[in-house]
């Protein structure tokens, strides 16, 4: 990547988006929050300057910048991927650790990031602005859709298929072939080993629906 990056969001994931760039050798020009206690502020030394809406410093987004969008808040990530689209005419980079391993058979989309230590294995493929946190595993020819958050020390086994805006907590393990429904949430530590349905909530070993 040529260009500095411009990352929204300085939390802790901007933090992970810092280092990820910073792995590769990529510039980060600036972080831009709409928190205003933390303008002026320097984070490892990168300023952050203004709001995520700062039309003087977006302007040079898809010009002299790139952007990425450091913020698992699934609805405002919505809101700032349809903003740089329309007003930018661009999507956001894929922020991928140099300690990350992917292999060349898989298929990355847009804006997603991958931590270090993650492994995509062969066909595995990922769609647009997912989360892939520290060591997590999509094992080959596995699918995941858009917005897809997958925690820390998760494995995602051969031919699972997961649809969009799917929340995967920390330590989970999906067996081969399962599917997930658009919108599910996944519980730390859960062991899913049959198909989670759209916008429902499984948690345990085995993993079952809350409340049932």
């Amino acid at each position: 990547m040529e260009n500095p990056v411009i990352i929204l969001g300085a939390g802790g994931l901007g933090l992970v988006a810092l280092d990820v760039f910073q792995s590769n050798g990529v510039v980060v020009y600036c972080f831009l929050d709409d928190n205003t206690e933390l303008h002026g502020k320097e984070i490892h030394d990168v300023s952050v300057l203004g709001s995520t809406d700062d039309e003087g410093y977006l302007k040079l987004i898809g010009k002299k910048c790139e952007a990425f969008i450091a913020t698992d808040d699934t609805k405002l990530r919505k809101h700032l991927v349809e903003m740089l689209n329309e007003r930018r005419k661009m999507m956001p980079v894929n922020a991928i650790h140099n300690q990350a391993y992917i292999s060349s058979l898989a298929t990355i989309g847009h804006g997603n990031l991958i931590s270090a230590g993650t492994i995509l294995n062969t066909e595995a493929k990922i769609s647009n602005h997912c989360i892939l946190h520290a060591r997590a595993v999509i094992d080959y020819q596995a699918e995941l859709g858009d917005f897809v958050q997958v925690g820390t020390g998760s494995i995602i086994n051969s031919g699972v298929k997961i649809a969009n805006d799917v929340f995967i907590g920390a330590g989970v393990t999906v067996v081969s072939g399962i599917t997930i429904g658009k919108g599910a949430r996944i519980g730390a530590g859960s062991v899913v080993i049959e198909n989670v349905a759209a916008n429902a909530t499984v948690f345990g070993n085995p993993a079952k629906a809350i409340g049932k």
